[in-house]
């Protein structure tokens, strides 16, 4: 009897397969690319940050040996990274099942089989089947009853449809792991994991009270998530600061499929990779039954907004902020959460010149002011663009944008807001050698704070001058101009072992 049951010698029975579609929970923090500087803007297009993915699922594994397949995880996950906790005989092995349902990986699979070839004509619509006689790394080919056409070359639009989707793909980014359990089990899993195609920056407002020695700042933290992967109600946060990290950027076997370039005989047609599918519409470039890669606006960003505020805690000697309310952060999406917002922030608006020996830069416009507690501020300032706007009127008027680096608490905030053009100034070389007369005239109708700070001399070179202050290593004068008036100083440049 006992031989009857057993599987014939030689015959391997299939493993049991346990698929999880989704997490019950998950949390997502993001960390800043590492290499985009605070004034650069976030490129929607290749998104160079990381994302750290804590999931928890709850899975039932059968007795032996078993694969358990984790759906919808992020597609651009390190599956080196992955760490499963919560199975009672640990991990034998793990994948990930990364050959999604894109357009390259459709097109490349459909080599040789039977397809719809769709062509919008000013006369109307017309279909016919067709084969595909080509790779998706050359000319779109495509052999009909009347011969071999090559799609996207006429004066039509022309379109692909597939009847199915080829075995092996798969609409959702999968990771599977082999298990090796005594006994079934109903089991809670965490998953984590590192995840590149994501990003996220400050981006802070500054809006000038009328009376000029005031600011109200606001910032928005903005995430972006260029993952086809989207993450619902997800437990979200951000962490300023810089994380050492040994790994570059992942190659193109651990990102999406390539972009399925279509030549057109000496005029390619790019199509982008595909945005998250959906149903089926009739507008689609590349159709599926049932199934659509949309290549229409593959990579816009969706944007929106949440009016909770963001919450700053430690993470060692970095900043983490985290947003109280579950959040969801969409597929191939943005989305702003208000970070900070403070009224009647003390601050200094000036104009600054950097000068040298005998030569000065362009007046800037700048905004100064003091990151403490009793000052309106005195919390850790992520870096990020600063748009700086004024009242005029009923209205707001921008005038100038700028950035801020990492701040800590006390430290100093200056802005470069704008090129001045109220305000100009002048060098004159004197008589005597080394003697120079800097004089800055004000066109406008009431006074300024003026600064010079000279930054721009030879590591030899020293500067002498009545009234000259030490700010942040450097020598400065400072000095109000009346409106409509001018200022001047003399100054001698000497090399530093030289004798007066």
């Amino acid at each position: 009897m006992l031989l009857a049951l057993a599987a014939p010698a030689g015959v391997a029975r299939a493993q049991p397969v346990v698929a999880s579609a989704g997490p019950e929970s998950v949390a997502v923090t993001v960390y800043r690319a590492p290499d985009r500087g605070s004034d650069d803007a976030l490129d929607l297009a290749w998104l160079r940050g990381y994302a750290l993915v804590t999931e928890t699922r709850t899975v039932t594994i059968p007795a032996g040996r078993a694969t358990i397949r984790f759906e919808g995880v992020a597609g651009g996950m390190l599956p080196k990274s992955a760490i499963v906790s919560g199975l009672p005989d640990g991990v034998r092995e793990k994948n990930l099942d990364a050959d999604l349902l894109a357009p390259y990986s459709l097109y490349a699979r459909s080599l040789g089989r039977p397809v719809t070839l769709r062509r919008r004509l000013a006369s109307g619509t017309v279909e016919e089947p067709a084969i595909l006689r080509s790779g998706p790394d050359g000319g779109a080919i495509l052999q009909t009853r009347d011969g071999f056409v090559a799609a996207n070359c006429g004066p039509g639009s022309e379109s692909v449809l597939f009847p199915q989707v080829p075995a092996g793909l798969t609409p959702k980014p999968t990771l599977s792991v082999q298990t090796d359990s005594t006994a079934e089990r109903r089991v809670t899993l965490t998953l984590s994991y590192l995840a590149w195609g994501f990003d996220w920056q400050a981006n802070y407002v500054a809006t000038l009270r009328p009376d000029g020695r005031t600011a109200d700042l606001f910032a928005w933290v903005t995430l972006a998530n260029g993952d086809v992967t989207s993450f619902a109600d997800a437990q979200t946060m951000v962490v300023a600061g810089h994380v050492n990290r040994t790994d570059r950027a992942p190659g193109s076997s651990e990102r999406e499929a390539p972009p399925l370039v279509l030549k057109c005989f000496f005029h390619p047609a790019v199509m982008p990779v595909a945005a998250p599918l959906a149903p089926a519409y009739e507008d689609g470039d590349i159709v599926v039954t049932g199934i659509r890669a949309s290549l229409a606006n593959s990579v816009s960003i969706k944007r929106n907004s949440d009016s909770v505020v963001a919450i700053q805690e430690e993470l060692g000697d970095l900043k983490l902020y985290r947003v109280p309310m579950a959040t969801t952060i969409g597929a191939k999406s943005q989305k702003q959460v208000t970070m900070l917002d403070r009224h009647a922030v003390p601050v200094t608006i000036f104009y600054r010149n950097r000068l040298g020996a005998g030569v000065a830069d362009d007046t800037r416009i700048m905004l100064r002011a003091q990151n403490r507690k009793e000052r309106g501020l005195g919390l850790p300032l992520p870096a990020g663009p600063v748009a700086v706007f004024q009242p005029s009127g009923d209205a707001r008027l921008l005038v100038g944008e700028g950035s801020i680096g990492d701040k800590a608490v006390n430290e100093e905030v200056e802005i470069d807001v704008a090129g001045a053009t109220q305000v100009a100034a002048r060098i004159e070389r004197e008589v005597r050698e080394g003697r120079f007369r800097l004089t800055v005239t004000n066109a406008l109708p009431t006074p300024i704070h003026y600064e010079a700070e000279f930054t721009e001399l030879n590591a030899s070179e020293r500067v002498r001058a009545n009234g000259l202050r030490r700010r942040n290593g450097h020598d400065v004068w400072i000095t109000e101009i009346p409106a409509n008036g001018t200022a001047t100083l003399r100054y001698t440049v000497t090399d530093a072992g030289a004798k007066d």
